[in-house]
């Protein structure tokens, strides 16, 4: 079975097609700018040139049309027909409480998910748009919807709710949601697949940091807790986000700058992080580059961001009663030798001890970086939720085949 793995943005969609029967990506690529009239198409054959094609593409429907177009290109192509993609897998941001897993695409599925826009306004309407698009393209492809929320719904009421009047979460569902569960889902799986021994034996905590972060306390291979809440605002310091703060800062700097509440979002989610403490990047590599040659904001927004992502892990430890694997993972996880090497050498108190030589790896493969002789097994393990997406699409595909054949 080939499907294509959608992730829908407000102005762009990434792309990848897999063949099931090995689950190798036959190709892969993105669509930038679109709604305007320069968008860009970049388009690549595994094993091939890529491509790019400038062209107008005002919304998501000719957008995908011109990616099915591009797969079946005479010279780029890695299809003979639109006829050979049998489904479609699309990333879905929120799921709230009506989705514990990944489900078909249905007209109830579709009204939950635009029930939705008011908890995820800048990402479920762009994945309804990546799903009509679909349908009107390829209207008799099955399409399924694998959300980044469903990994987290396992967590107990004490983890979940906020300590605000109960009627907030009867009325409006405001809980912790949690994000990213794809990938935390995954790595933990290869984590244990890695170290050869049973998931549900064992208490991880995934470390999925890149220009968003969060990590996920994982128990009995169930999420437990996780640090991004009703938002993929709360929780670490990120790239542009600023992570927790006290609520009381929001009212007192909307109301001394006068801030409507679209700016202090936008600040909060845009203008803070990283970016806001070095005055320079949100980019990690700009910031360790400004840390070694001495710059002090780069240096101070280093410390900030070790520092709080050295707090969850011990918090996630005590939620625990203790912690058998931490993991690494995404862009920042999985590529900053600096941000694992500090965090993990101030955890000695857990057992935690890593190999420098072995962190300083670089490496597409999961891998261990601490010692012989650390109480904790540390791994840096690449993310591959595109994967996961394609492997639900694909079961929940054959399921429904089984049952209507």
């Amino acid at each position: 079975m080939k499907i294509l793995v959608i992730n829908a943005g407000s102005s762009s969609l990434k792309y990848q097609l897999y063949d099931m029967t090995t689950e190798a990506v036959l190709a892969k690529g993105l669509v930038e700018r679109i709604g305007m009239d320069s968008s860009i198409l970049n388009h690549e054959p595994t094993g091939g040139q890529e491509i790019s094609e400038v062209s107008e593409i005002l919304e998501h429907t000719t957008a995908i049309r011109k990616v099915l177009d591009m797969l079946v290109h005479k010279e780029h192509g890695v299809l003979q027909s639109v006829d050979e993609i049998q489904a479609v897998g699309h990333r879905v941001v929120h799921g709230g409480e009506a989705f514990k897993g990944s489900a078909i695409v249905t007209q109830e599925a579709k009204s939950e998910i635009r029930r939705l826009f008011d908890l995820a306004p800048l990402h479920n309407p762009a994945c309804m748009m990546g799903i009509s698009a679909a349908e009107i393209n390829m209207p008799n492809v099955p399409q399924v919807v694998v959300f980044d929320t469903a990994f987290h719904q396992t967590m107990p009421e004490k983890a979940y709710l906020y300590a605000i009047p109960r009627v907030l979460y009867k009325k409006y569902r405001v809980r912790r949601y949690g994000f990213h569960g794809t990938s935390h889902y995954y790595v933990s799986q290869k984590a244990a697949e890695f170290l050869n021994r049973p998931l549900e034996d064992l208490k991880i905590i995934t470390c999925h940091i890149g220009n968003g972060g969060s990590l996920t306390a994982i128990q009995n291979g169930e999420s437990v807790d996780t640090s991004m809440g009703l938002t993929p605002l709360e929780g670490l310091m990120m790239g542009t986000r600023s992570g927790d703060l006290d609520p009381a800062v929001v009212p007192f700097v909307m109301n001394k700058e006068d801030l409507t509440i679209n700016e202090v979002n936008s600040m909060l989610n845009k203008h803070s992080g990283l970016l806001a403490i070095s005055g320079v990047s949100s980019d990690m590599r700009d910031i360790t580059d400004g840390m070694a040659a001495g710059e002090p904001n780069s240096t101070l927004a280093f410390e900030m961001y070790e520092y709080r992502l050295r707090k969850y892990i011990g918090s996630y430890a005590a939620a625990m009663n203790g912690v058998d694997v931490i993991v690494f993972t995404a862009g920042v996880g999985e590529n900053s030798v600096v941000v694992r090497q500090r965090v993990c050498e101030n955890l000695s108190y857990l057992g935690v001890d890593v190999d420098e030589a072995l962190n300083a790896v670089r490496s597409r493969e999961p891998r261990r970086i601490s010692t012989a002789n650390s109480k904790v097994e540390v791994l840096v393990i690449p993310t591959n939720e595109e994967l996961v997406i394609a492997r639900d699409t694909f079961r929940l595909v054959q399921e429904q085949n089984s049952t209507n054949s």
